[in-house]
C-alpha cells in the first residue's frame, strides 16, 4: 500500500481507475484475499509511482464501474450495526480467552463447494489438518463411493466387491498382508479401542457368548478392531478375553483422529452451561420437564394499561367522498397534472402518467372487464368477483390503472407477484390463496404477459399450486361506449381489495379490506401526514402491498399527488437515485425503508448534489424494527447539512391486519413529539419493560413510532398474537377490560409518555425459548457484530425457531463469503455461540452456513424466511457447514431413571428379593409370563418308524439308511438355479435331483474317503466348505456315517477373498477341524495365487475333494453309543459381532426335526421350498436335516440365485404348488425391491401364490413387520394371503424355538408404549397412539418348548406386564458352547439356569433376548387360549442411556423415516455418546441436511441427544449372513478411521 502515498489516484487514466475499482469490489465481496489484493494493486500502480500523468477528464457517473461500485453498496447490510452491541460482543468473547473448543467435522473434499475446495488447495500446508478427511495421506481409502452393493444377507456367495474390501498393509512396520482376524502382538493402542466403556454399557448378569477365537492355536492374538469388513459372516469382533473391555479416559488421546475428536467433544460437554438434570425417574404421561420460573426474573409493576385513544378524526371539508370520486375529480379538473412517474434502469424518468390518462385507462379496463370478457366459453368478470393483478415491480403505471379499474367496476383486486418457474419462493402459497378466493381472471401488462412461460399452443402455463386463470392484457383495450357507466356500489361494507401477507409459519393468507376501511385509512393517513394536493412523493417501496400501496397508490390519488416510483432493480445499481429524485423534483415526501437510508449513506460520491430542503416527511416504513434507529440517526447526522430536518424523519408502525397503527407526525419539533428508550433485553425477554443505563452492553435502544392514528384506540398486550381474529382485551384475572373489539396487530411493544408507541418486535420475529422471549432482529445484530464482521456474505442471515421436544429452538442460517475455509468457519461459529449465549442467555440449537447468494429470495431480493425454514425442515437446504448444539440447548429432557443397586444388595435394609416381587405380582392378580408349545406326543407314523428303525431316539443316519431301503427312488432334494423357461406359464428347471438311495450311496462314498484318504478317526471334526446345494448335504451325512463331527462353513468369495478367506481359516482352526471336505471349485480357490498371498497353502489341514470319490461301500455305518454325543457344530456370528459355536447332540437334532415335523405337518407326500443360507441355525436344519427325518421333498434355492433372478423363488412356489415355504429377510427384501413393479407381469405369466399356506421367515431377531407387511401387500394380487406370512425365532442356545405351523392361530400383532418399554414395562396401547410401537408375534412355540420371562438381574419370574429375558426349556436345546479347552464353567449358566421364583426346579437355557408373553383371544388346537411370544431384541445390544434401556432398531427406524435419502441406519454408544451412522442414497452435498433431521427425530421420539452423526455411503453398515446389522463391528471400524465417511458431525 506504499504506492498510495506516492500516487494520486484521481490523476490516473480511466482504465486503470476502473481496474482499481473492480479490484476493490472483489476484495469487498470476498472474491480475493487481502494478500492477492495488495499484489494486484501494487502491480497496477507500479508504472505510476515515479511520475503521474496529466489529469484526465472525470468519468461519467453512468459507467459500468460506477454502477458496479454502487451495486456493491447494496450488498453490505450493516443496518443492524451498533457500536454498543459490537462492544458487548467483544467483551463477551474476551471472557472466553481460551481458543474455542469445537471439534471440527470430518468432511470429504468432494462435499465442499468450489470456493472451499480452491481455498483448501491453497492452504494445503496449513498447520491444522482437521479440514481434511480422517484418513492420513499415507493411508489409502478402502471404500470408494459408487460401485458398491450391500449383501442383504440373502446371498450365500455375494459380498462386497473388491473396491469395498478393506485390506490394509500391515501396521507397525509389518508390510506383509495379514488376516482381519489377527493383529500384531502388543498392539495395545488398537486393543484399547476394543469396546465401549463399562459405564456406557451396563454389565448384564448374562455375559455374551464366548469369543471362542481367544484360544486359537495361532501365535498371533485376534484383533477385534483390526480390519473393517462391510459384509459377510466375516464381520467378527474379537478380543483377548471374550468380555467387554474398558477404556480409560487417559488412553483415548493415544488413538486416532475420531477418538481424539470425541474426547475433545467430551471435554467440552464436561462444562455444561445449563443446569444439571435431577437424577430420579417419575413415570408420568407428561414426562418432559417444564422450565421452572426464574426467581430472579423481573416482575411487571404498576397498574394494568388502559386503552389509549388517538386524536379525534376530523375530516376536512375539501376531501373527496371516496377514491373513485377523487380520481374523477383530478382526472377532470387537473387532467394534465402528473400522477405517476417511473424511472428506467439508467435513473431517467421514462414514463409519466397524467390524471387524465389515468382516468381514461381505468374506465377502459372497467368497461372491458365487465363487458368484453366471457365470450369464448370462459366465465366473464362480474362485480364483486376477485381478480388477480399480476404486474412486475417496475411497472406501477399499469398496476395503478388496473387497481382503480377494478375499483371502478366493483371488482375486488388481489395484487400478487409475477409467478416464475425458477426459484420462486412462496409462489405455491400465493396460488393457494388465489384458489381459495376463487380467482379465475388475472390482469397483466403486455410485456409481463410475453415474459410468462407458455405451452406449445401459446397459452400461459398453469403454475405450480395456482388455479387455472384466464389472462386479460390491459395495455391496449377498446374504449368504453359513451353511455356506459360503472355499476353503482351496493354497500360500503363490501370488500375493496385483498392484500396478501404471510404468517410466521410461512402460509400465505389474504387480508380483506372493505371499502369503508380503505376510505377511512386514506383519510387518517391524509390527516396524520398533512397530505395536500399537488405534492410530490418519492416511493421506493413495493406498491402492491403494505405501506407502498397505502401511500403510493391510495393516498396519492386521494389527494391528487404526484408519485415518483423507484424500481428496486434501479436501487441495486444506483442506491442514491431516490435522493436525486427528491432534489430534482423538489419532493416534499419520501416513502422508504431503513435499508434504503443505509444504502444511501454509502453512496458517498453522489452526496454533493443532494438537497433535502423541500423534504417535510421522510416516512420510515419499517420504523417498528428496533434496529432502524441506527440508519435513522446516521442518515440525519450526514444529511442535516443538506437541508434534512430532524422532524421530517417519521417512523411508523403498521401491519397488514390492522393497517397503520401509529405514525410520527411530521413537522412537530417539541420535546414530547419524539422519544427513545434504553431498555434491558433481559427484562424484555421476560415480558417486562425495564429502563437500562445508556452504556449497558445488554440494552436495546428504541425510537418511538409516533402517536396513535386519529380515530384509533390502542390496547397494548405483550404477547405474540395471531392475526386471525377480533379479540377483547382482558385483565390478568380474565375479566374483560372493555366491550370494544380489537384487531391483533402482531406487534409487540408498549405505550410511552405522551401516547408515543414503542415497538420492540413482532410476532414474525418472536421466539419463545424456555418461557423467555427473544427477537430475531436482536439475534441478527449480535451475530453480525462477531468478528470478522465481513464473514457473512452481504449480511444475508436468517434466524428462526423450530419446535423440538415441546420447546422452540433457535436456528441461525447465514451465507458465508466464498473463500472461507472449514477451520475459519467453525472458529466463527464457535464465537457466535459464545456471543449469543453471553448477551441473550440463550443457546443456539443449530448454526448452518450456506454458499453465497444461496438462500431463497423474495421478489425484492430479501431472504424468504418461510421458504428457508421449510427447506431446512425437509432436508433440502444443502448447507456447507452445520454445527448442532443440542447438549447445551435442550434442558427439558425427561428425568432420568435412577437405578438403585442397594435394593438388590442382600445387606441392604430395604432389600427387595425376587420372591417379594413374585408375591407382589400374584397379590395384584398379575399373570406370570410363561408359555409352552403343545405336548410332544408321537404320531402313528413315528411309532411305525421307530418300530422299524430302532429306539425312539432315532439317529438321522439310521433314518436315511432306512429310507434308502424302503423308498429308494423317492426324491428328497431338488436344487434349482436362476434360469426360468417358457413365456406362459413360467417354468423352473431342476439343476440337480437326489433320491434317498442316491444320497445314501454318495454319503457312503464320502465316508470311505474320510476313512481311507483322510485317515480320520471317530470324533474328529471335519469342515464342510460348499456353496449351497446337495453336495453339502451328502458331505454332512458322509461325516455322520463314519462318526466324524461336521462343521458347515460358508466358502470365501472369489471377488472378496482378502476379507472372507481369513474368516474361513479362523473357523477351521477354532472348530479344531482335522480335514476339509469341499468340491473342486472351492479347492482351486483355496489354492489360488490370491489365496496363498493371504494364507500359506500349507496352513490348511487335509483338503479332500468330493468331486473325485472312491466307489467303495462302507462296511458299517457308525452309531453313537449315546444320543447325547455331539452330532455337529453350529457356528454363527452374533448380532454383536462375536463368533459363537454351539454343540448339537444327536438327541437334540432329532428332537428339533420331530418338533418341526409336528408343527408344520410334514409328510413324505409334501413339498417344501427353501430359500435360505444352509450354514447355521434353523436354516441349516431345514436344508439338511428336516427332509431326511420327515421324508418330504425339499426344493432348494440358493439365495444368490434370487439375486440373479428375483422371480425364481416365487415361480418355484407356484410351479410346484408348494404349501409351505421358508425364506430369509434378505430374500423377502430382494423380491420386494426387485419385483415391486412386476406383479402384473408375473400374474400374466401364470404365477399363482394362492397355494401357500405358510410363508415363514427364518430369523434370530425381532420380526421386521414393515417388510413382511410390504411383501404381503405387494403380492396379494398373486393370491398371497396375509395370514400365511409369518416369522420364526431361534438363537444360539435353541436353534428353533418358534415356528408358524399349519394348524396354528393367525399371527398376532400388538401395539406397545415405547416409553414404558424403556423402563422394562409392557403397556398395550391402541393403534395410532402416540409413542406406539407395533410388534409382531415371533411364530408359535414348537411342540415340547416351554419359555418363561425372567428378570435378567434377579432371575425372578416376571409378570406379563414386564419386559424380561426369554428363558427356554426344550428337548432340542444345544448342549453348550464349543470351547477348545473345555472351559465351560464361564458360560454354563447359559444352558443350565434356574428361576429364583416360580418353577425353581426346571432347567432353562438363557437366550439373551428380551421379550414378553401375552395371552390372546385366539384358540389353539388343544382348545386352550393362545399365549403369544414377542421378541423385542438382544439383551447385549440394548443401549443404556439416562438410566433407560433402548433398543437400537427403534432409534434406527425413526432415523430412517426422517429423510427419504436415508436408506439404512445403525446406532451405537461410545463413551456415553450416542453415535448414529446413516447411509446416504443421494448426492454427497445432501449429507449435511441429514444432521439436523437425525438430531431432531431422535430427540422428539426417544428423548435422546445424539452425540455424533456419521454419514456414509450405501453398503458401509456391515451385516451378517442373516441380514442382521453388526453394530459393534461398525463401531470398531468408525473408531479405527476405516469408514471413509462423507461427513462426521460432532454435536455440541
Amino acid at each position: 500500500m506504499m504506492a498510495d502515498k506516492t500516487v494520486d489516484i484521481s490523476r490516473l487514466p480511466e482504465d486503470v481507475r476502473q481496474k482499481l475499482e473492480e479490484l476493490d469490489i472483489e476484495l469487498a465481496e470476498g472474491d480475493i484475499t487481502q494478500k492477492g489484493y495488495e499484489k494486484k494493486r501494487s502491480r497496477l500502480l507500479a508504472n505510476y509511482v515515479a511520475h503521474s500523468p496529466a489529469e484526465p477528464s472525470a468519468p461519467s457517473p453512468q459507467t459500468a464501474a460506477q454502477r458496479k461500485a454502487h451495486r456493491r453498496l447494496t450488498r453490505e447490510d450493516n443496518r443492524y450495526h451498533s457500536e454498543i452491541r459490537t462492544e458487548a460482543v467483544m467483551q463477551a468473547l474476551a471472557l472466553h480467552n481460551k481458543k474455542p473448543v469445537v471439534p471440527l467435522p470430518s468432511k470429504r473434499t468432494s462435499v465442499q463447494y468450489p470456493g472451499q475446495q480452491q481455498r483448501a488447495r491453497e492452504r494445503h500446508d496449513s498447520s491444522s489438518d482437521d479440514d481434511d478427511s480422517i484418513f492420513g495421506d499415507d493411508q489409502h481409502r478402502d471404500f470408494q463411493r459408487g460401485g458398491r452393493y450391500r449383501d442383504s444377507g440373502a446371498s450365500s456367495s455375494s459380498y462386497s466387491d473388491a473396491s469395498a474390501s478393506p485390506h490394509h498393509g500391515g501396521r507397525g512396520g509389518d508390510s506383509r498382508p495379514h488376516s482381519a482376524a489377527y493383529a500384531i502382538p502388543g498392539n495395545t493402542s488398537r486393543h484399547a479401542l476394543a469396546d465401549v466403556l463399562q459405564n456406557a454399557r451396563h454389565s448384564q448378569p448374562i455375559s455374551q457368548p464366548p469369543d471362542v477365537t481367544n484360544n486359537a492355536k495361532s501365535t498371533r492374538q485376534a484383533d477385534r478392531v483390526g480390519h473393517y469388513a462391510p459384509s459377510h459372516i466375516s464381520s467378527v469382533r474379537l478380543n483377548n478375553s471374550g468380555n467387554l473391555s474398558g477404556l480409560q479416559d487417559d488412553e483415548i488421546r493415544h488413538q486416532g483422529k475420531v477418538s481424539a475428536k470425541i474426547q475433545q467433544l467430551l471435554n467440552t460437554l464436561k462444562r455444561p452451561k445449563r443446569k444439571p438434570l435431577p437424577e430420579f425417574f417419575v413415570e408420568e404421561d407428561d414426562a418432559l420437564e417444564t422450565p421452572a420460573p426464574d426467581p430472579n426474573a423481573p416482575k411487571p409493576e404498576g397498574s394494568v394499561m388502559s386503552p389509549f385513544p388517538g386524536e379525534q378524526l376530523v375530516i376536512p371539508t375539501g376531501l373527496p367522498r371516496n377514491l373513485e370520486s377523487a380520481l374523477q375529480r383530478y382526472g377532470s379538473s387537473s387532467y394534465k397534472a402528473n400522477a405517476v412517474t417511473v424511472l428506467d434502469q439508467n435513473g431517467k424518468p421514462s414514463l409519466t402518467l397524467t390524471y387524465g390518462k389515468l382516468l381514461a385507462r381505468t374506465q377502459k379496463i372497467a368497461y372491458n372487464m365487465l363487458q368484453k370478457t366471457g365470450h369464448k366459453g370462459e366465465g366473464g368478470i362480474k362485480p364483486n368477483d376477485r381478480v388477480a393483478l399480476v404486474y412486475p415491480n417496475n411497472d406501477p403505471i399499469s398496476f395503478i390503472s388496473g387497481f382503480y379499474g377494478c375499483l371502478q367496476a366493483g371488482v375486488v383486486p388481489v395484487p400478487v407477484e409475477v409467478p416464475s418457474s425458477r426459484r420462486d419462493a412462496g409462489g405455491q402459497g400465493i396460488g393457494f390463496l388465489l384458489g381459495s378466493l376463487n380467482v379465475k381472471w388475472a390482469l397483466t401488462s403486455e410485456a409481463c404477459h410475453k415474459s410468462l412461460a407458455k405451452t406449445a399452443s401459446g397459452e400461459v402455463v398453469q403454475f405450480k399450486g395456482w388455479p387455472k386463470l384466464s389472462w386479460l392484457v390491459t395495455d391496449s383495450l377498446n374504449k368504453s361506449s359513451k353511455d356506459w357507466q360503472p355499476p353503482p356500489k351496493q354497500s360500503e361494507d363490501i370488500p375493496a381489495y385483498v392484500e396478501y401477507t404471510q404468517s410466521k409459519e410461512g402460509s400465505t393468507v389474504g387480508v380483506t379490506v372493505t371499502r369503508n376501511a380503505m376510505l377511512c385509512h386514506a383519510r387518517t393517513l391524509t390527516l396524520a401526514s398533512n397530505y395536500t394536493e399537488g405534492e410530490v412523493m418519492v416511493c421506493v417501496l413495493d406498491f402492491k402491498r403494505d405501506v407502498g400501496l397505502w401511500h403510493g397508490i391510495l393516498c396519492s390519488v386521494f389527494n391528487g399527488m404526484h408519485v415518483i416510483f423507484i424500481p428496486y432493480s434501479l436501487m441495486k445499481v444506483d442506491p442514491a437515485s431516490w435522493m436525486k429524485m427528491i432534489t430534482k423534483y423538489k419532493a416534499s415526501i419520501a416513502i422508504v425503508k431503513s435499508r434504503d437510508m443505509h444504502w444511501g449513506l454509502l453512496a458517498q460520491k453522489d452526496h454533493k448534489d443532494i438537497s433535502f430542503a423541500t423534504l417535510r416527511l421522510l416516512l420510515v416504513a419499517d420504523g417498528a424494527n428496533p434496529w432502524s434507529l441506527t440508519s435513522c440517526d446516521a442518515f440525519l447526522n450526514l444529511f442535516q447539512s443538506k437541508g434534512l430536518k430532524p422532524e421530517a424523519i417519521c417512523p411508523c408502525a403498521s401491519s397488514s391486519e390492522a393497517l397503520t397503527v401509529s405514525i410520527r407526525r411530521p413537522g412537530r419539533s417539541s420535546a414530547s413529539a419524539t422519544g427513545r428508550g434504553i431498555l434491558s433485553m433481559q427484562g424484555l425477554s421476560h415480558g417486562v419493560v425495564r429502563v437500562d443505563t445508556e452504556n449497558s452492553l445488554t440494552s436495546l435502544t428504541l425510537q418511538d413510532c409516533g402517536q396513535v392514528m386519529p380515530g384509533v384506540i390502542t390496547q397494548i398486550e405483550y404477547v405474540c398474537c395471531l392475526p386471525l381474529s377480533i379479540v377483547q382485551p382482558q385483565h390478568p384475572d380474565g375479566t374483560v377490560i372493555t366491550d370494544k373489539k380489537y384487531v391483533r396487530t402482531g406487534l409487540l411493544g408498549f405505550l410511552g409518555p405522551g401516547g408515543l408507541v414503542f415497538v420492540c418486535g413482532s410476532k414474525e420475529g418472536l421466539m419463545t425459548v424456555s418461557g423467555r422471549r427473544h427477537n430475531t432482529d436482536d439475534i441478527i445484530a449480535t451475530v453480525l457484530a462477531v468478528e470478522p464482521m465481513k464473514f457473512i456474505y452481504r449480511g444475508r442471515i436468517a434466524v428462526f425457531s423450530i419446535s423440538v421436544l415441546k420447546d422452540e429452538r433457535i436456528i441461525i442460517i447465514a451465507e458465508q463469503r466464498p473463500d472461507c475455509t472449514e477451520e475459519e468457519s467453525f472458529q466463527w461459529m464457535s464465537r457466535v455461540l459464545q456471543a449469543v449465549d453471553s448477551i441473550h442467555q440463550v443457546g443456539v440449537y443449530c448454526l448452518a452456513l450456506v454458499p453465497p447468494n444461496y438462500l431463497p429470495k423474495t421478489p425484492l431480493g430479501g431472504i424468504h424466511l418461510p421458504e428457508t425454514k421449510k427447506k431446512f425442515l425437509e432436508g433440502s437446504l444443502h448447507p456447507a457447514n452445520v454445527l448442532m448444539c443440542p447438549h447445551t440447548c435442550v434442558t427439558n429432557l425427561p428425568k432420568p431413571r435412577e437405578h438403585r443397586p442397594d435394593y438388590l444388595h442382600p445387606t441392604a435394609a430395604q432389600y427387595v428379593t425376587p420372591s417379594a416381587v413374585h408375591v407382589g405380582n400374584i397379590v395384584q392378580g398379575a399373570r406370570m409370563a410363561q408359555a409352552q408349545g403343545r405336548e410332544l406326543g408321537s404320531t402313528d407314523e413315528e411309532s411305525d418308524t421307530a418300530r422299524k428303525v430302532g429306539p425312539q431316539h432315532m439317529f438321522l443316519t439310521e433314518i436315511l439308511r432306512w429310507r434308502s431301503q424302503t423308498t429308494p427312488d423317492h426324491i428328497v432334494f431338488t436344487l434349482l438355479n436362476s434360469k426360468i423357461q417358457g413365456k406362459w406359464p413360467y417354468q423352473v428347471q431342476p439343476q440337480v435331483q437326489m433320491s434317498c438311495s442316491q444320497l445314501h450311496k454318495r454319503a457312503e462314498r464320502i465316508g470311505c474317503m474320510l476313512m481311507e484318504k483322510g485317515k480320520l478317526n471317530t470324533g474328529d471334526h471335519v469342515a464342510l466348505i460348499y456353496h449351497p446345494g446337495v453336495d453339502l448335504i451328502a458331505a454332512f451325512y458322509g461325516c455322520l456315517y463314519v462318526g466324524c463331527v461336521p462343521v458347515t462353513i460358508r466358502p470365501p468369495h472369489p471377488q472378496n477373498i482378502a476379507t472372507t478367506l481369513p474368516t474361513v481359516k479362523m473357523i477351521v482352526e477354532v472348530s479344531k477341524s482335522s480335514a476339509i471336505l469341499t468340491n473342486s471349485i472351492v479347492h482351486k480357490l483355496l489354492k489360488s495365487k490370491e489365496a496363498t498371498q493371504i494364507l500359506e497353502s500349507k496352513s490348511w489341514p487335509t483338503i479332500l475333494d468330493t468331486d473325485d470319490l472312491p466307489k467303495k461301500k462302507l462296511a458299517a455305518i457308525y452309531r453313537a453309543p449315546t444320543p447325547e454325543m455331539i452330532c455337529y457344530l453350529d457356528f454363527s456370528v452374533s448380532t454383536t459381532g462375536m463368533l459363537a459355536g454351539v454343540k448339537m447332540s444327536h438327541a437334540s437334532a432329532t428332537a428339533l426335526c420331530r418338533s418341526i415335523k409336528l408343527q408344520c405337518e410334514l409328510y413324505p407326500s409334501r413339498e417344501v421350498t427353501l430359500c435360505l443360507d444352509p450354514y447355521c441355525g434353523l436354516g441349516f436344519v431345514l436344508w439338511c436335516l428336516s427332509s431326511i427325518y420327515s421324508g418330504h421333498h425339499s426344493i432348494l434355492i440358493a439365495p444368490s440365485e434370487v439375486e440373479t433372478n428375483p422371480a425364481v423363488w416365487l415361480t418355484a412356489v407356484s410351479n410346484y404348488k408348494v404349501r409351505d415355504t421358508f425364506c430369509s429377510y434378505g430374500v423377502m427384501e430382494l423380491c420386494t425391491r426387485g419385483l415391486g413393479t412386476s406383479t402384473t407381469t408375473l400374474k400374466q405369466r401364470g404365477i399363482n401364490l394362492s397355494c401357500v399356506r405358510t410363508c415363514c421367515v427364518i430369523a434370530e431377531e425381532r420380526p421386521r413387520i414393515l417388510l413382511t407387511t410390504s411383501f404381503t401387500k405387494l403380492f396379494a394380487n398373486l393370491g398371497l394371503t396375509p395370514r400365511s406370512v409369518s416369522t420364526s425365532f431361534g438363537c444360539r442356545v435353541n436353534l428353533g424355538m418358534a415356528l408358524q405351523g399349519a394348524s396354528c392361530p393367525d399371527p398376532t400383532t400388538v401395539y406397545v408404549d415405547k416409553r414404558a418399554m424403556r423402563n422394562d414395562r409392557v403397556t398395550l396401547v391402541e393403534k395410532g397412539s402416540p409413542h406406539s410401537l407395533c410388534i409382531m408375534e415371533s411364530g408359535k412355540l414348537l411342540p415340547g418348548v416351554k419359555v418363561v420371562i425372567a428378570n435378567p438381574e434377579t432371575k425372578g419370574q416376571c409378570a406379563d406386564s414386564h419386559l424380561g429375558e426369554i428363558w427356554v426349556n426344550s428337548p432340542h436345546n444345544a448342549s453348550g458352547y464349543f470351547m477348545i479347552y473345555g472351559d465351560d464353567s464361564l458360560h454354563a449358566e447359559h444352558f443350565d439356569s434356574h428361576l429364583a421364583t416360580g418353577d425353581t426346579t426346571t432347567q432353562y437355557a438363557r437366550t439373551g433376548f428380551l421379550g414378553f408373553v401375552r395371552r390372546t383371544e385366539l384358540t389353539q388346537s388343544d382348545g386352550e387360549r393362545h399365549d403369544a411370544i414377542f421378541v423385542v431384541g438382544a439383551l447385549d445390544e440394548t443401549i443404556m442411556l439416562r438410566g433407560m434401556r433402548y433398543h437400537p432398531i427403534d432409534i434406527e427406524m425413526s432415523v430412517i423415516r426422517s429423510h427419504r435419502k436415508i436408506c439404512e441406519c445403525a446406532v451405537f454408544t461410545w463413551t456415553n455418546l450416542l453415535v448414529v451412522v446413516v447411509e446416504l442414497e443421494g448426492n454427497e452435498n445432501e449429507a449435511l441436511d441429514l444432521v439436523p433431521l437425525v438430531t431432531n427425530v431422535t430427540l422428539e421420539e426417544h428423548y435422546l441427544i445424539v452425540g455424533v452423526v456419521v454419514v456414509v455411503d450405501p453398503g458401509v453398515i456391515p451385516i451378517n449372513s442373516r441380514g442382521e446389522k453388526q453394530r459393534m463391528h461398525l463401531r470398531d471400524g468408525f473408531l479405527a478411521d476405516q469408514l471413509d465417511p462423507i461427513y462426521v458431525a460432532y454435536n455440541m
